[in-house]
């Protein structure tokens, strides 16, 4: 399990992971959307092991079977990007969330061999709602129901990175535990409840199956340590966080290269940009910051043989009284 690009992957991890030889393809392309999309459908879950079931979304698709055919879709939207853009303009919110969503419903419904049959399905009981189903899909594996999550948490200064519930959230709203405990409590057993048939026989569903596909980074403490959750995929995407009083001394240990801060609607793909902010810039922008601002999520990127500049790595840099916790 966990087996980087070129190395044969078999069984569960093949599954997991169905396209690992594209894994630089995002990388590649220059329409941010499609960045995003290729980032969304080739990066690695951010766990192996969830405590309930996962699976790619794609993973009973033509494109599973020759990856090949994935790339060529990719790099022809790359070059003509209008069907992606028309499909995002529908979007009325900025969520990340949503976004995410948006790029999987997208790709689901022009994948070979995948039937999107529903999308964010409201699920009733006279005039409450349940919940939703994310995705209801059919493939030669049968019928789907998938709940979709993009997450990125920081974990632990001090203390057990080993358990889910110490990893936060940005904004201290959300942890790693408390959405698995969700996800497989609530939002996975509702295809399975009564209320959920009425729903399903009028798509033509007689059996389904849930599954989760969680996607995302997790950033690790600096200068402190912090190990991985109990269940990390070994190719789980990551990056560091430390506090403002830390930068100046991160700077003195981190490889050169140009910084500047990433939008939230830019947090899923490595950002690329064709003009970097000079230093003075970044450092005007960081003394301007307020000590009490919310986590910001930095990029520091490289210029490349094209002359583009790419993010060679991301940091949050929160304040130095985050995290915002009763009692801390």
């Amino acid at each position: 399990m966990g087996e980087r690009t070129g190395q044969r992957q078999t069984g569960y991890a093949r599954r997991m992971m169905p396209f690992a030889d594209l894994e630089s393809l995002p990388r590649q392309l220059r329409h941010p959307a499609v960045r995003d999309l290729a980032w969304a459908l080739l990066s690695p879950p951010l766990l192996a092991q969830a405590g309930c079931p996962q699976r790619h979304p794609l993973q009973g698709s033509t494109w599973a079977d020759d990856p090949q055919r994935l790339d060529h879709w990719l790099a022809a939207l790359d070059q003509a990007p209008a069907p992606l853009l028309s499909w995002l303009a529908r979007l009325n919110s900025r969520r990340l969330g949503l976004y995410y969503e948006s790029l999987w419903q997208f790709a689901l419904q022009q994948a070979p061999g995948i039937e999107l049959l529903a999308a964010n399905l409201a699920i009733r009981d006279g005039g409450h709602t349940l919940g939703e189903l994310d995705l209801l899909l059919r493939d030669r594996d049968g019928d789907h129901h998938l709940e979709l999550a993009i997450k990125l948490y920081l974990g632990p200064p001090a203390g057990d990175g080993q358990d889910p519930a110490h990893w936060l959230g940005p904004g201290c709203h959300d942890r790693l535990g408390t959405k698995l405990a969700h996800l497989a409590g609530h939002q996975l057993t509702i295809s399975g409840q009564p209320h959920s048939r009425a729903a399903l026989d009028g798509l033509g569903i007689a059996e389904v199956e849930a599954h989760l596909w969680l996607g995302g980074y997790l950033f690790y403490p600096w200068p402190e340590h912090a190990e991985a959750p109990v269940g990390a995929h070994p190719a789980h995407l990551r990056g560091r966080w430390l506090h403002r009083r830390d930068w100046a001394e991160y700077l003195e240990h981190c490889p050169p290269g140009r910084w500047q801060p990433l939008p939230r609607h830019g947090w899923l793909a490595p950002a690329r940009v064709e003009t970097s902010w000079p230093t003075s810039q970044f450092d005007a922008w960081l003394t301007e910051l307020d000590v009490f601002a919310p986590a910001q999520l930095l990029v520091r990127l490289e210029q490349d043989g094209d002359g583009a500049w790419q993010e060679a790595e991301r940091v949050f840099l929160v304040a130095d009284s985050w995290p915002y916790l009763p009692g801390l």
